[in-house]
């Protein structure tokens, strides 16, 4: 019966827990995150920072898209934030947290562990702040482009950014830069007619890869599902559910990147299933 003990009761145990946030860092994922930043110094003043505080600000930023200043007062100051930030982002600690999570996602759906293929294809956003913009005549805006590669499933390859106004098949090539750099067993990769040129084509050649371009459709008038290039519009799709890259708001590039590893990280271990995995 809800009598007034069992309200006073409930009252009591609902103020003296303490909630959290969605994005907040889970005991299981933890387990794969500590392990890789670093630790504590064996001289000098003892850290006070809880570094899981910290990545729980960071997921919290880039998924609401709040500003630095206006972290909620649950999480360390701001000025903490952005430092831990900027020497995580040196130790590339975001980028390597997203490429475990990509092979763990690939083994839990029974793929293999290294990918061999890819889709390519660019995005293009405003970027307010950026220090060098371009006008993407084509979208008609000016601001970043997202040159991206994302295996056939569309986790997140490599990543290159420039002006809007750099054309798709010149950004492909740093793409392709990346890629043999970070993954070499990707070999064959899915574009659409934007990437069929001939110096794009000839330093895949030269770097062993198959660049194979997907048309239209013959006959086909409005809007129709691409083979294989439907995987990379859903993966922008993806960042475009984390509020802080619906614009790219950053004024250096590499902020930006990591920002992007970020997210694209969150969500990778957030949909893994740590029983299966195990």
């Amino acid at each position: 019966m809800w009598t007034q003990e069992n309200r006073n009761r409930h009252q009591q145990v609902r103020t003296g827990l303490k909630r959290g946030y969605p994005t907040d860092v889970k005991d299981e994922e933890w387990r794969l995150i500590a392990p890789l930043l670093p630790k504590q110094a064996k001289t000098g003043r003892p850290r006070k920072t809880d570094l899981r505080t910290v990545i729980n600000a960071l997921r919290y930023m880039v998924r609401s898209g709040c500003e630095w200043r206006m972290l909620p007062n649950d999480f360390p100051p701001y000025q903490t934030v952005y430092y831990w930030f900027r020497r995580l982002m040196r130790r590339m600690l975001f980028r390597t947290i997203h490429d475990l999570a990509l092979m763990l996602d690939r083994l839990c759906n029974e793929r293999e562990v290294l990918p061999s293929a890819g889709v390519v294809d660019s995005q293009s956003v405003k970027a307010p702040r950026a220090r060098t913009r371009g006008y993407d005549a084509n979208k008609k805006l000016s601001g970043r482009k997202r040159h991206i590669a994302v295996d056939t499933d569309g986790r997140l390859l490599a990543m290159h950014l420039t002006p809007a106004d750099i054309a798709d098949s010149t950004g492909a090539q740093m793409v392709l830069d990346g890629l043999i750099k970070r993954w070499p067993w990707v070999k064959h990769l899915f574009g659409d007619a934007a990437y069929d040129r001939r110096q794009l084509m000839d330093k895949a050649a030269f770097l062993d890869f198959t660049v194979e371009v997907v048309r239209r459709l013959q006959g086909q008038q409005g809007f129709a599902v691409q083979p294989r290039r439907w995987v990379v519009e859903r993966t922008f799709a993806w960042l475009m559910r984390y509020r802080r890259l619906v614009r790219d708001y950053e004024q250096r590039i590499d902020v930006s990147e990591n920002m992007v590893y970020l997210a694209m990280g969150s969500l990778l271990l957030h949909r893994l299933n740590f029983p299966l995995c195990y």
